[in-house]
């Protein structure tokens, strides 16, 4: 910040990375633009690091009209609060998505007659149930034939190391997976309209995946309290709920005149 000397600094989200930048900048005084405070996700330390955030800004971008009443709450200006939609999905908007063709070439594989994308993040307030979840989701994953899953990795909270290495082992013993560190924006959003399910429990599961008009299932509590679309299927943690919720994302068709909560 002493080298880059910026007018305003811009913070998106809520993790640990945003907030150490937030606070390094709340300290020299630099002008702070929060994008995406408000939200709460009751599974992960994330919500408390987003209303820190929150607090040491001056101007809010929100994503939903509920999240701006909570910013306010909070005891922020209510001219300094603005409802703007989730910005990922003026991205999808603005973006020209890959075909299909495109897809398998980056895949270097041919899609089946099912696909899923699965990501799935640590819950970092719960001890020593990543390993446990994560392996009711792989059993889970087994249930459906003539599947192909293509795995993103695991963020760097706790625990994510054990998610990672489960995910390399399945995949040296399954011809039908695949993973990625990251897909990269394109490519993300590019498989997420040739796959039938988005199934983990990632944000971008709630906010991005409907936007695209595909089903989620939201396995757990590490986004619980986010407002979500009927797209999105709540899923316990057992083999036998994930399943479930599989099956009914699977059947699920979007209706003609759909709205996003996070804006269309």
């Amino acid at each position: 910040f002493d080298e880059l000397n910026p007018d305003l600094v811009f913070i998106l989200g809520d993790r640990s990375e945003a907030l150490s930048a937030t606070i390094s900048a709340y300290v020299q005084g630099r002008i702070i633009a929060h994008i995406s405070g408000g939200e709460v996700t009751e599974g992960n330390y994330d919500d408390s690091f987003r209303h820190a955030i929150t607090k040491m800004s001056y101007l809010h971008f929100t994503s939903t009209e509920t999240y701006m009443k909570r910013v306010i709450q909070l005891g922020e200006h209510p001219e300094r609060v603005f409802n703007v939609g989730a910005l990922a999905i003026e991205a999808i908007n603005k973006i020209k998505l890959k075909s299909k063709k495109e897809v398998e070439q980056f895949l270097e594989y041919k899609l089946f007659k099912t696909n899923f994308i699965v990501t799935f993040h640590p819950v970092t307030l719960e001890n020593n149930s990543s390993q446990l979840y994560f392996n009711n989701l792989l059993k889970a994953l087994d249930f459906f034939n003539d599947t192909l899953i293509i795995f993103t990795k695991p963020n760097s909270d706790k625990d994510g190391e054990v998610i990672r290495r489960s995910i390399d082992l399945y995949v040296s013993k399954n011809k039908n997976a695949i993973s990625f560190e990251s897909m990269g924006q394109l490519n993300y959003f590019s498989t997420i309209k040739y796959v039938d399910v988005v199934i983990g429990n990632s944000s971008s599961g709630i906010i991005e995946v409907p936007a695209l008009k595909k089903p989620t299932v939201n396995i757990g509590d590490r986004q619980k309290g986010r407002i979500m679309n009927e797209s999105t299927f709540n899923s316990g943690t057992s083999t036998e709920e994930i399943i479930k919720s599989i099956k009914e994302a699977l059947n699920y068709n979007f209706p003609k005149n759909w709205f996003h909560e996070y804006g269309n």
